[in-house]
């Protein structure tokens, strides 16, 4: 192996900044960290470090009235929290491993550890 590895980076420290506007994040919660979007794997204080998933299968917030296929590209509003089938402005996170009906509040998303630059 490389003496420069780190690690394989399927969970990233992140330090919830204490800046205006900051939250506490709970544990199960998406969060868009720059250009990345992981899962908070522990409640993360402001101020507070703490471990975000960017792989794996998770149950999330979704947008009630929306229903998913399996395999459409799901985005995540960071205004509001949930994960969406519109891409408009928001963050492509993975795809939808099942389908998810009208209403529902929460979908199964592949993570796909993408980012945009």
């Amino acid at each position: 192996m490389a003496k420069n590895y780190i690690q394989p980076g399927n969970t990233i420290t992140w330090t919830n900044e204490d800046v205006t506007g900051a939250v506490d994040v709970a544990s199960g919660d998406g969060v868009v960290a720059g250009s990345l979007f992981g899962v908070a794997q522990t409640d993360i204080a402001v101020g507070a470090d703490g471990e975000l998933e960017l792989v794996g299968v998770h149950e999330l917030a979704k947008v009630s009235a929306q229903a998913w296929t399996f395999g459409e590209r799901i985005y995540f509003d960071a205004s509001t929290g949930e994960a969406t089938s519109t891409a408009s402005s928001n963050k492509l996170i993975g795809v939808a491993v099942e389908a998810a009906a009208n209403p529902s509040a929460t979908g199964k998303v592949r993570l796909s550890a993408a980012f945009t630059l």
